[in-house]
C-alpha cells in the first residue's frame, strides 16, 4: 500500500469504530496515532518516542504543582520536538489544547520552539509554543476526518515537514 491508500484505510478503520461507542484514548492513538508516526518516520533514527512521560510544572505564583503524563513525545538528541495529547473521540480538542500546552512548557530547552499535536481520533490541531521572554503559543487550522476528502494526507505532511525542519 502507498501512504494515501494507508490512510484511507486509517480514515475507514476509525470511522468504523465510531459507530460502536465509546472509543477511548488508547483506541485513538492505535487505530489513528500510530500509523501517523509510523509514516511520519518518527518510530527511526535520528528520533526517539516516549510515551506516557511524566512531567510536573511549578506554578509559581499559586505555589502548585501540576503534575501529568504526555501521551506520545518525539525527541531528538534531547530536544522536545511534538507533544502529543490524544483524547477519546467523544472529547473536544478545546479540553485538550491547555493540558498540551501546559506539557510544551516543561520543555527542558526554553530557547527552541516546541510543536504540539492534539487530537481525538477525528480532529487534529497543531500548536507551537515559544518561550523567549514570555510564553507565546499559536495553533493551526483544525483538520478533520468528517470531510469527504482525507484530511490525513495535509496531517501527514504537516508532521514530516516538522520532522525534517527540526533536524
Amino acid at each position: 500500500l502507498d501512504s494515501t491508500q494507508y490512510l484511507d484505510r486509517v480514515k475507514i478503520n476509525f470511522l468504523s469504530l465510531i459507530k460502536r461507542p465509546p472509543i477511548l484514548e488508547d483506541a485513538v492513538k492505535m487505530v489513528v496515532l500510530s500509523p501517523l508516526l509510523d509514516l511520519a518516520g518518527f518510530y527511526r533514527e535520528p528520533f526517539s518516542l516516549a510515551t506516557e512521560q511524566s512531567i510536573e510544572i511549578a506554578l509559581e505564583d499559586k505555589e502548585e504543582i501540576v503534575r501529568g503524563r504526555i501521551d506520545v513525545l518525539v525527541i531528538q538528541q534531547q530536544l522536545w520536538l511534538l507533544v502529543i495529547e490524544s483524547k477519546r473521540a467523544s472529547f473536544s480538542l478545546l479540553e485538550a489544547i491547555p493540558q498540551a500546552l501546559a506539557y510544551m512548557l516543561a520543555n527542558p530547552d526554553p530557547t527552541k520552539p516546541v510543536f504540539g499535536l492534539v487530537t481525538n481520533g477525528e480532529d487534529f490541531q497543531f500548536l507551537k509554543l515559544s518561550k523567549q521572554v514570555t510564553a507565546k503559543y499559536a495553533l493551526s487550522d483544525k483538520f478533520t476526518l468528517s470531510r469527504r476528502e482525507n484530511e490525513l494526507y495535509r496531517v501527514l505532511s504537516i508532521m514530516k515537514k516538522l520532522g525534517t525542519i527540526l533536524i
